[in-house]
């Protein structure tokens, strides 16, 4: 996919408007808790300083519903920025307006400017045409470096990219694509999915993608529970998508047609309810009793996926294998994690629990390549686009 990066784009002296991700976890304090993606995007925001760009951030946080709420003002992150970066950087009272129009005015080159909570307007994420414009009327230059947000047609992803005949990608944007781009065009078998979480209707459009490229296929997770209720197996409690089985079904019989093999659990971690603390045990086969629900996979289970993993050339994975955030339930999770990082495999994971499970068995630094972006790079990986993507391509 060739899109032009920021280091191809004129922005000495240009007002550059990038549009990041710093949609980061907070505090109860207010402090930024997490700052990877802030960190990841500081190479973008770099460049552009010491081209001599003045520089607009743009981000969401949260979830203010197009309302001015200071519990999701980008106060923290700018302020996180500015200890990473070493310099000043202003935060401006909003991200459209007069004021801000005045604020972006003043800018020198060199100088960084963080516009308030994009969803702070409801028009953000109904992609509305005059705050798309509003929102253009501040720069010269577009860049997008947020991944992460890149599969929303919003305004400032979207709608405001038509008013710029400079604009690009940045290299956190250019690092994902590169990564994800190599799990879709001829990746070097045996390919070995691993899929987790609650929900299969949230990967369904994934394992169609990947049982074109993938040779194995490893499903935890809640998400396990609806496939083996689909093979007539008692699933007891645990979570299960009935009006997913007939789906489920046809996957498995493609999966079979196309000669990829899905594992699934062999035996599971069941407990009488999900809570911390509560005596559990390890079922001997596939079967949960009527009383009992699944919230972790089982040692056999753990050594036949570990088995699977160990040949990989080429491993993505999204999802934990069980309930991760509640030891002692992460125990699949953290032994899959193990073994990915043990292969010699170009290994991919995204998804927020899948990098937070990985982080904390302290063995982020062995996977290839993280994915800032959990939705964004399923849907990439589903799609081979995105629409940001396509917006920066005039394809919109």
């Amino acid at each position: 996919m060739t899109l032009t990066s920021i280091d191809h784009l004129p922005i000495a002296g240009k007002r550059v408007f990038i549009r990041v991700d710093f949609n980061v976890p907070l505090h109860k304090d207010g402090t930024v808790s997490d700052d990877t993606r802030i960190r990841e995007a500081l190479p973008t925001i770099r460049y552009a300083l010491n081209q001599g760009a003045k520089v607009l951030l743009a981000s969401h946080l949260g979830r203010p519903k197009g309302k001015v709420d200071p519990a999701f003002s980008l106060k923290p992150a700018a302020e996180r920025l500015s200890t990473l970066l070493g310099t000043a950087v202003r935060l401006a009272p909003d991200c459209i307006g007069v004021a801000v129009q005045e604020q972006v005015a003043a800018l020198s080159a060199g100088e960084v400017l963080v516009l308030e909570n994009l969803r702070f307007h409801a028009e953000e994420e109904k992609n509305e045409p005059g705050f798309a414009r509003a929102l253009a009327a501040l720069a010269e230059v577009y860049v997008n470096d947020a991944f992460g947000s890149s599969h929303r047609a919003h305004a400032s992803v979207v709608g405001m990219v038509q008013y710029f005949a400079s604009k690009g990608s940045g290299f956190l944007m250019r690092k994902e694509i590169d990564a994800l781009s190599r799990l879709l065009a001829n990746p070097e078998g045996p390919f070995v999915a691993i899929l987790g979480g609650a929900k299969v209707s949230d990967k369904i459009g994934l394992i169609h993608s990947l049982l074109a490229r993938a040779n194995t296929i490893l499903i935890g997770g809640a998400m396990a529970y609806t496939l083996q209720k689909a093979q007539g197996s008692a699933t007891g409690k645990s979570l299960v998508e009935p009006d997913k089985t007939a789906e489920v079904t046809a996957i498995l019989a493609e999966a079979a047609q196309r000669g990829v093999t899905i594992l699934l659990p062999k035996d599971h971690v069941i407990v009488a309810e999900l809570k911390a603390g509560v005596p559990y045990a390890v079922t001997p086969g596939r079967e949960i009793p009527a009383d009992q629900l699944g919230v972790d996979i089982g040692p056999q289970s753990i050594h036949a996926f570990a088995s699977a993993v160990q040949p990989a050339r080429t491993i993505l994975w999204n999802g934990p294998m069980g309930v991760f955030e509640i030891p002692p339930f992460d125990r699949g999770t953290r032994a899959l994690a193990e073994a990915v990082a043990a292969t010699n495999s170009f290994s991919v994971a995204g998804g927020g629990d899948t990098v937070a499970a990985l982080t904390q068995a302290g063995l982020a630094e062995k996977i290839s390549h993280i994915s800032t972006g959990g939705g964004a790079s399923l849907e990439f990986l589903e799609a081979g686009d995105l629409p940001g993507l396509a917006a920066l391509r005039d394809e919109q």
